[in-house]
């Protein structure tokens, strides 16, 4: 087992590197907080635009809200402007970010249409640009992720590494796809050694990291240096914890009991609300209480009622409707 899997970040020094990915519509304040509380070694921001970012977008400044109990918290930037980006990781430095992550691997057609996330990956000369502006705009680290390459025939990802190393950049992270392969297929753990091989930089495995065990044979067949897990975290906000005790330990920590999953329900469902607002908490809500619910008894119809309230008292009812017979089933 791995007992000691620090690494460094330029001057941070990170315990645990089991990192949550950064995800849309995911990741935001009340789910790194929850996650946090948990144990995870990293925490990273929903992608932000840069553009969006410089233009002062009420939503976006938001998404990069940071909280002292986040610590520590990378916030991650998208563009193919170099100087909208620096412009844009220095106004994040100032308002408190630990690190900056460079986004250099989403796949969406509306990012890559810009010529930004993976895209860059067929423009090494302009991703090089956009990697130099940051770093040298801010004085905190620099991180990037990327995915193995454009596609198949031109998995890149070491280079682009080694270009990062070159002009600064203090970790690499590498989902195990190309651009082409989106999310389908399965990530290649393997090619991700090339890149460890390609740097002295602490290099961090992505992709299909769903269980335990998933996250030792990524670590074993790509010799990174830490793991960071998007997918995985769906309606599992526990989940880098038990990582973390698995990588050091062996030992497989349970989940958390009907009733401390009720009372985590309930609880990101209001800081939910408090976040957003009620009308747009309640939405934003679903998808997580879907996630928690997967699997239980009647979890369906439960899930159909809830997505038809518009009313946050009646959903929180409905929470405790659901989860109060099946606690009483187990302690009967």
């Amino acid at each position: 087992m791995m007992q000691n899997m620090k690494i460094n970040i330029g001057p941070i020094a990170l315990e645990d590197p089991v990192l949550l990915s950064p995800m849309a519509g995911v990741t935001d304040l009340p789910f790194r907080r929850l996650v946090k509380s948990f144990g995870a070694g990293l925490v990273t921001s929903e992608m932000i635009a840069s553009q969006a970012m410089i233009r002062d977008h009420e939503r976006t400044h938001k998404m990069a809200y940071a909280e002292s109990d986040e610590y520590l918290m990378s916030v991650q930037l998208a563009g193919c402007d170099p100087e909208m980006m620096a412009t844009a990781a220095k106004m994040n430095a100032d308002k408190g970010a630990q690190i900056i992550d460079i986004n250099m691997g989403c796949p969406a057609k509306k990012i890559v249409n810009g010529y930004a996330g993976s895209a860059l990956m067929q423009d090494l000369s302009e991703a090089r640009k956009i990697l130099v502006a940051v770093v040298e705009a801010v004085q905190i680290p620099v991180t990037l992720k990327m995915r193995t390459g454009w596609d198949i025939t031109n998995r890149n990802a070491p280079e682009l590494a080694h270009i990062a190393e070159e002009v600064g950049i203090k970790m690499v992270t590498v989902h195990g796809r190309t651009r082409n392969q989106m999310y389908k297929g399965k990530a290649d753990w393997s090619f991700i050694r090339q890149v460890k091989d390609a740097v002295s930089l602490p290099v961090i495995a992505n992709g299909d990291i769903i269980t335990c065990e998933d996250a030792k044979e990524a670590l074993r067949q790509s010799g990174a240096d830490g793991v960071m897990i998007g997918r995985g975290v769906y309606g599992k906000p526990w989940f880098l914890s038990q990582v973390i005790h698995y990588l050091k330990t062996g030992e497989t920590l349970p989940d958390p009991s009907l009733a401390d999953l009720k009372d985590i329900v309930l609880n990101h469902y209001q800081a939910m609300i408090d976040h957003y607002g009620e009308a747009s908490g309640k939405k934003i809500a679903r998808k997580h209480i879907s996630w928690y619910t997967k699997g239980l008894r009647e979890s369906s119809a439960f899930r159909q009622e809830v997505n038809r309230m518009d009313n946050a008292q009646q959903v929180r009812q409905k929470i405790h409707d659901f989860f109060d017979p099946l606690i009483q089933e187990i302690a009967a």
